[in-house]
């Protein structure tokens, strides 16, 4: 006998669950996220197309049990003579063009229409833009995000069909309909003016608002949410953008239509357009809700927030609305805690928004946390939920550098390369420079420098990785590590690397190098020592000449002939003569630096 046990809590060590089908396409960073989603989604678009294109051949159901999404969803059309019962079926099916030709047949054989049956006819062609689903994978969710904030989500994730959207055309067939129709009622002018705001056509939208004003006839609820959606896209200044939605509202009022939750969000949303008049119009739209008993304030302008997620607190919540930085940590915790309630995370919105989202509340975690706490919601965070930028890394190694708690910083190396953030410059040299800063135990030393022969492949390109430049702070920094453990050959190895990159080194690391010399005894890496500050031309070779020449035996038995010049004399050769020539010059002219 087995027992099953089912897991209702989140794995925060795994990769979210679209991406569990196919390791490889996990996604390291944001960007990667971003690719795979897209490429998914379009793949998966691509299969629906085949399949409801080709019904025919998809017509065994394998599945136990039945699985309704994995068959066609189109069906062959059952009714061909020309009738309304035709019309409603080609309707029904969201075959647009099949459709208006059936509806133009109609008209010419003289066959009236009922006008429910009309409506559904505008509510299909507005809200497909005269275009069959098919060619655009489908309609989105009907949201009042105004076109200028469309614009400001470029770069960012967004559906495939997103870039498929069309554009309301001018005399299309809802409006050659509409015009044909003898009698025009609020139905007919909703589905037409929803099409245009939705479709960027605003001005004609508020055009046609107007036509229907004159013609007498009231509004719906619907064409009023569309219309304040649109106000800030057909008015300026503020103070305009702001008195279109008031007259909008009044007269809202004098037609008694009652305002709703989307009402109420699409005047938010507006008001994040209206500059310095937003603040204080929000807190009347809020007192207005909650006079509806729609949502919640909080008193006057103090500790709203506060007061919301009190009332709110420990609450699952369903999307009704579409488009679903405080430094108060206690308070960050009470949103989070919201979020994790039932399905609240989708509240938050699509991919880039969480990102935004986790971010700053890791940013916050980091800013007022113990390192404790932040290392338990990093591991907790991520990669399941959340990808950290540069920033993010940055932010979580100052957090460590705050608590000394730096003997950390080769895992957090392992991470930022599994995330695929080694190729980030500026994140790396602020890896290697807080371990080169200070000196630590034997232990933290060794794993110190480990760590930086591992950023040394960066640089290098070892392994197929792209390789960064190298700059002088970058081999200063390994050098240093490398020095620390006595692992000597291998810094001198990355000495060199700054004759070949074309580097300066510091005055502080041939010192340090100097010091390794004299702990070792090699007195022919010192007088090479002396060789490269010369050729760099440093102002520090004269009284590193002196240290040598004081502090190591130069006699020909202790250096390697090989590396000296040809001797001019029985004891002296050209490399002796410039090292005492920089002594003599050290003391004997005074340097400006």
């Amino acid at each position: 006998k087995k027992t099953w046990y089912v897991c209702h809590n989140r794995d925060p060590t795994a990769y979210r669950y679209q991406f569990q089908d196919d390791p490889f396409l996990s996604p390291r960073t944001s960007s990667e996220f971003t690719l795979f989603s897209l490429s998914q989604e379009s793949g998966r678009s691509a299969a629906k197309f085949f399949i409801n294109n080709n019904p025919k051949l998809f017509t065994k159901d394998f599945a136990e049990p039945h699985i309704p999404c994995l068959m066609p969803e189109t069906v062959s059309l059952l009714l061909e003579e020309v009738s309304e019962e035709a019309l409603k079926e080609r309707i029904h099916l969201r075959r647009v063009t099949a459709a208006v030709d059936m509806y133009d047949q109609l008209l010419q054989a003289g066959t009236a229409v009922s006008m429910e049956t009309t409506h559904d006819l505008l509510d299909l062609i507005a809200l497909y833009c005269d275009r069959n689903p098919a060619e655009d994978g489908g309609p989105q969710t009907e949201s009042s995000e105004s076109g200028e904030e469309a614009k400001k989500k470029k770069g960012r994730f967004r559906q495939a069909s997103y870039f498929l959207n069309a554009t309301w055309k001018e005399n299309n067939n809802a409006e050659r309909i509409f015009n044909l129709l003898s009698e025009k009622d609020t139905r007919c002018y909703a589905a037409l003016i929803r099409g245009m705001v939705r479709h960027g056509a605003y001005a004609r939208a508020f055009s046609l608002y107007t036509d229907m004003l004159n013609n007498r006839i009231t509004g719906d609820i619907h064409i009023f949410n569309a219309l304040i959606s649109a106000a800030s896209e057909v008015r300026e200044q503020y103070n305009e953008r702001w008195d279109l939605i008031t007259e909008l509202l009044k007269q809202m009022n004098q037609q008694k239509i009652q305002p709703t939750l989307q009402t109420f969000n699409s005047v938010l949303k507006a008001l994040r357009r209206c500059g310095f008049l937003a603040k204080t119009q929000a807190l009347h739209t809020l007192s207005e809700m909650k006079a509806l008993g729609i949502g919640s304030s909080g008193p006057g302008n103090v500790d709203i927030l506060q007061e919301i997620m009190s009332e709110i607190s420990g609450m699952s919540f369903t999307c009704q609305d579409p488009d679903d930085d405080n430094k108060d940590l206690e308070l960050g915790y009470k949103v989070h805690a919201l979020v994790e309630v039932g399905e609240n995370r989708r509240l938050v919105g699509d991919p880039y928004q969480q990102s935004i989202y986790y971010g700053r509340f890791f940013n916050l975690l980091c800013m007022m946390e113990h390192a404790d706490v932040v290392l338990k919601w990093y591991k907790r965070l991520i990669p399941s939920l959340y990808y950290p930028n540069t920033q993010g890394l940055k932010d979580l190694l100052q957090t460590l550098d705050t608590e000394s708690r730096l003997d950390l910083i080769p895992t957090i190396w392992k991470d930022i390369r599994s995330l695929g953030h080694e190729n980030k410059s500026g994140l790396v040299e602020e890896v290697l420079s807080l371990m080169a800063r200070d000196k630590h135990s034997p232990e933290v030393q060794e794993l110190f420098a480990q760590c930086a022969l591992d950023i040394k492949t960066v640089y290098t390109g070892e392994g197929g990785w792209s390789r960064l430049e190298w700059t002088p702070a970058a081999l200063s920094y390994i050098a240093s590590l490398l020095l620390r453990t006595d692992k000597t050959q291998q810094a001198w190895e990355i000495l060199q690397l700054f004759k070949t990159n074309n580097r300066v080194p510091s005055a502080e690391l041939l010192e340090d190098f100097l010091l390794a010399c004299h702990s070792s005894g090699s007195s022919q890496r010192a007088v090479e020592l002396v060789q490269m500050s010369a050729a760099f031309c440093l102002s520090t070779t004269p009284k590193l000449a002196e240290k040598v020449l004081a502090q190591f035996d130069m006699s020909s038995s202790s250096v390697n002939q090989s590396t000296l010049s040809q001797t001019q004399g029985p004891s002296e050769n050209k490399t002796l003569k410039m090292i005492k020539y920089e002594h003599e010059r050290y003391h004997n002219t005074e340097y400006i630096i």
